[in-house]
């Protein structure tokens, strides 16, 4: 077994690539492949919100950094926790990705209800609805595995 992570605790963990190269890479695909043609800002506000909900320090940290180098502002990420709350920081499109976002990450905890999905369906056509829902699906994995492997904030692996 391969433990060449080791988490905030000091515990050594899976990692998580080496040891199941051909998941993580169809994984990378899967991810790559939800991103076609969605706004790269949106595609970070979804990630973003997700592993807010997720606890996901990890992911939370990457996403936001990436948001920056997207053009995203300081304003706005600090706002994406509260969105309903700041709606004015946000586009009707971006709040009703974001309330997607809430409910598929949240599944557990009622489904996804019909007026959420109704106006993701409102703002998105089937193709891009299908993307962000891919796009809600691929955080969410990459939240539990880096959450289950112990990846600490601040040490973006990516190459």
């Amino acid at each position: 077994m391969t433990t060449t992570n080791t988490n905030v605790t000091g515990t050594a963990r899976l990692n998580f690539a080496k040891a199941a190269p051909k998941v993580f890479r169809a994984l990378v695909g899967f991810d790559a492949a939800a991103r076609e043609g969605l706004d790269p800002t949106l595609v970070e506000l979804i990630q973003i919100r997700a592993s807010h909900l997720n606890h996901c320090a990890y992911c939370l940290h990457m996403h936001t950094n990436d948001a920056r180098k997207a053009g995203e502002t300081e304003d706005r990420l600090h706002m994406v926790p509260v969105w309903r709350e700041a709606r004015h920081f946000f586009t009707d499109k971006e709040r009703a990705a974001l309330a997607l976002t809430e409910a598929v990450t949240l599944v557990a905890d009622g489904g996804v209800p019909d007026e959420v999905y109704t106006q993701a369906a409102a703002h998105f056509d089937e193709q891009e609805l299908a993307h962000v829902l891919s796009l809600i699906l691929t955080i969410n994995t990459w939240n539990r595995v880096a959450l289950s492997t112990g990846k600490v904030a601040g040490t973006d692996e990516r190459g």
